[in-house]
């Protein structure tokens, strides 16, 4: 498979047909790539959205629904939508899970929901894979109420360390091996960990946020520096 970076559509249905083509073992991959940790930041993504009974939470770039789910066991009475535009993706989370209940064909560059409807958005491992940043921002700042809380999950550039060939080698040779063998789409899992070293550093996604008009916003690194979980509020 071939993913076109240079032509922002082109780019954006390769991504598409990617995860496609591996969403019925993609939530395995997550378990697998992530040692389960995976798992806990989902966990603690939900815990900085401050989600109660009757808030409306937008899952972006949901997937399969992880988030979601986590969102409806911390906050049982809360109103989730599962959004992605991937619909074998949703297809395999509401067969597999049968939760949550509502979910949405949603390209996060044109988010179909009105103005300030959300009282948190959250995504993991979306951003990365977005043709435009920030214009994701922006829908995402559009769509949240005055107050509302964005959370973001996902990979970012590590700093050079002692771990840093481990990391490497990690991401380019054992995640695809890995992936072609479980998934039988290799050049998906080379994929991932392209993006992933590519992707903006922590420091500048947060600056693109504050950009966005967000305020009090701010990210912890895990996972070696591998990953951030960045926070801010509307």
């Amino acid at each position: 498979m071939s993913i076109t970076p240079q032509d922002p559509q082109k780019r954006a249905q390769g991504v598409q047909r990617m995860f496609a083509s591996i969403a019925p073992r993609y939530d395995l991959m997550n378990r697998l790539m992530t040692g389960g940790m995976d798992v806990r930041w989902r966990v603690e993504v939900i815990r900085r959205a401050r989600i109660g009974a009757g808030d409306h939470l937008l899952d972006l770039g949901a997937g399969t629904g992880d988030l979601a789910r986590e969102a409806l066991k911390q906050a049982p009475g809360a109103r989730v939508v599962a959004a992605d535009f991937t619909v074998e993706m949703m297809q395999t989370g509401l067969s597999r899970y049968g939760k949550p209940r509502d979910w949405s064909g949603a390209d996060a560059l044109h988010l179909p929901f009105p103005d300030q409807c959300f009282d948190a958005v959250v995504s993991g491992f979306l951003m990365r894979n977005v043709v435009d940043v920030p214009r994701a921002l922006a829908e995402q700042y559009r769509v949240l109420k005055l107050g509302g809380r964005l959370v973001t999950l996902d990979t970012t550039r590590p700093r050079e360390n002692l771990l840093s060939p481990f990391i490497r080698f990690h991401m380019r040779k054992v995640i695809p091996w890995l992936g072609g063998l479980l998934s039988g789409d290799r050049s998906a899992y080379t994929y991932l960990p392209e993006t992933s070293e590519n992707f903006l550093p922590a420091e500048e996604l947060l600056a693109r946020i504050h950009e966005a008009g967000f305020r009090q916003a701010g990210f912890r690194r895990l996972n070696f520096g591998t990953v951030a979980i960045h926070w801010a509020e509307r």
